[in-house]
């Protein structure tokens, strides 16, 4: 049994155009479904998996970029594509509530310390066990809030975030193009009154909250597999409030982001990780009368997009023959049939799929996205 499934990751998604997805329809939503992630650039927002209040199944908010604003997600809409989501199973039975003793005098520190004196106590208290990732679930009360709200058309490709990096003071160069990134995505701030300040970029929504929020800590949070990869960024967090009005990414970490009361705290050892990925392949290559035909298969986990298919005749990469696949959806097959005049003689044929190596997939699932074919042309007299 899997705990939980991660589909690219936060490394991925920021290291530039993330051409794999997810759609909401895989997810099970049964039970208490951990959860968090991105929409693609169709759509935009960021997920919230939260349970339903009478403790049912699970249900995904998406926070839109525009306003702060949330909409639920209902599978079937067609639009729903998630280049970066995470999310378990049914995780009831790994549920560990924290007691009230183990939460703390929670005013005035950041939330990220609140949760690791949680998790320490409960281990030493040996009622958690130890764990690669928690899932986490909380509900709190914050003073004020700074809230984030990223789509995949926020964040660009990682050329265009370093050549920003390089002009940032100071730090080293993965924490500048972190640092990029949020500074590229909507603000928002929730606080008991608008602060009326014209020089303020981070926009006032209102005065909600209490929130809900559901995420994880990643005990290797360099890795970049649920966390953005830098040390010491364990917590990542989405959240809805209470009265259903805002949602995002809860900016914890931002000075403006001050705790109040930390009223419910669940953590969840997650053992088994699996990661989704695409598996790309090229077969049934075969050339006859004038007319090259083979399959582009998709053996992997996730669907993938703008999927390019490169024809090269005897190695003249520059006059090669291309094709492009809009969608090529998990498990799925699309045959083609491309006609190609040949000189006389022989000749060698390489078909290739994703020859820039933009779809990413593990490496050792890479033998087969190519072919070579050796051919005749056709003889004349």
């Amino acid at each position: 049994m899997v705990d939980l499934r991660i589909a690219n990751s936060v490394r991925d998604l920021i290291q530039g155009d993330v051409h794999e997805h997810l759609p909401l329809e895989r997810i099970p939503l049964a039970g208490d479904v951990l959860g968090l992630g991105t929409t693609s650039g169709w759509d935009n927002g960021e997920l919230t998996f939260l349970q339903q209040p009478d403790g049912g199944d699970t249900r995904i908010w998406k926070s839109q970029p525009a306003d702060g604003g949330i909409v639920a997600l209902r599978p079937g809409s067609g639009l729903q594509h998630f280049p970066y989501v995470c999310f378990s199973g049914d995780a009831t039975a790994l549920r560990r509530p924290a007691p009230a003793s183990c939460l703390g005098p929670a005013a005035g520190v950041p939330l990220q310390a609140r949760i690791a004196a949680a998790l320490e106590a409960l281990r030493t208290l040996g009622t958690l066990e130890e764990a690669p990732i928690y899932g986490v679930r909380l509900r709190a009360r914050w003073r004020s809030l700074v809230i984030t709200v990223a789509s995949k058309l926020c964040l660009g490709e990682l050329r265009r975030n370093e050549a920003v990096a390089h002009l940032l003071p100071g730090g080293a160069a993965a924490r500048a193009v972190g640092a990029t990134i949020y500074e590229r995505i909507p603000h928002f701030r929730l606080c008991p009154s608008d602060p009326a300040d014209p020089a303020d970029p981070v926009r006032w929504l209102g005065a909600s909250l209490h929130w809900e929020a559901c995420g994880f800590w990643d005990t290797r949070p360099e890795l970049g597999r649920v966390t953005v990869p830098e040390s010491g960024a364990h917590l990542h967090l989405h959240g809805c409030s209470t009265d259903l009005r805002h949602g995002g990414h809860l900016h914890h970490e931002h000075p403006d982001s001050v705790l109040e009361d930390l009223e419910q705290l669940v953590l969840y050892p997650l053992q088994e990780l699996q990661h989704l990925a695409s598996d790309l392949a090229v077969k049934e290559v075969s050339f006859d009368r004038d007319t090259l035909r083979f399959s582009v298969l998709n053996h992997g986990t996730l669907d993938a997009s703008d999927v390019v298919v490169a024809v090269v005749i005897d190695d003249r990469y520059s006059d090669h023959r291309h094709l492009v696949l809009p969608w090529l959806a998990a498990g799925s097959r699309e045959r083609f049939a491309m006609p190609l005049a040949l000189p006389p003689g022989p000749h060698e044929l390489l078909v290739v799929v994703d020859p820039e190596r933009r779809i990413l997939e593990p490496g050792d699932r890479l033998a087969d996205n190519s072919v070579r074919l050796q051919v005749q042309g056709p003889q004349h007299g």
